[in-house]
């Protein structure tokens, strides 16, 4: 029986699936988290929640590439990993504002958001998790799903020892922390994509050459 491009369509239709469903998920959690983090006067879940809509964006162009070709996917991956550093910046300055001007976050909020947003992820970690060495813009939301796990875990920490000694610096550690792991994931995406580029480029002037080779051929 020929190739009829049945297995194709079906993955496609399951990445569609489970991006949607992450996108949901960390649209979400934003939200949520962002306005507790506000409340709270926490670094920790504000940069959390930022992580949050970085991911969701990323999410939303790994839709779009669904489907796509290898040269469209890389560009998706490649845009996502840029995106995610701008979002680190905009965390850092919040950062160093907070330190300069003075926050009281509040531990128990910390660390109950931090719970949620930590199963949340987990969740996102699970349905992402069969895709993982899959195509570049899936990998993409492999990596950034797992940043979160890690992020959400460090929350949970910081509430606690702000709870413990009482001194806000836990949470300002822990929001410095969670730029380098965005940065950290947007340098890997940036790189993989870069190579992905390459790769679909070489691909593509290959099968050009070969085309052009049997056209002469044939004439």
């Amino acid at each position: 029986m020929s190739d009829c491009g049945c297995h194709v369509e079906i993955t496609d239709r399951e990445q569609s699936r489970v991006l949607w469903w992450l996108l949901a998920i960390n649209g979400v959690l934003f939200v949520i988290e962002l306005l507790v983090g506000l409340w709270a006067q926490s670094t920790g879940l504000i940069a959390d929640s930022i992580d949050m809509l970085a991911d969701a964006t990323i999410y939303a162009i790994g839709l779009y590439a669904v489907g796509k070709s290898a040269a469209h996917k890389a560009r998706a991956a490649l845009i996502s990993g840029y995106f995610q550093g701008a979002l680190a910046g905009l965390i850092l300055i919040d950062i160093l504002r907070r330190i300069i001007m003075g926050s009281e976050p509040v531990s128990l909020l910390m660390i109950g958001m931090g719970v949620v947003a930590l199963i949340g992820n987990v969740i996102c970690l699970l349905l992402i998790q069969r895709h993982k060495d899959g195509e570049v813009h899936m990998r993409a939301s492999w990596i950034f799903s797992k940043n979160d796990v890690i992020a959400n875990a460090g929350v949970i920490l910081a509430g606690v020892l702000v709870w413990l000694t009482g001194s806000r610096w836990p949470d300002l550690i822990i929001g410095l922390m969670i730029v380098l792991v965005v940065l950290r994931g947007a340098v890997q995406i940036v790189s993989e994509a870069r190579k992905e580029r390459i790769q679909a480029k070489q691909t593509t002037c290959c099968g050009s050459q070969e085309n052009c080779e049997a056209g002469s051929e044939n004439a």
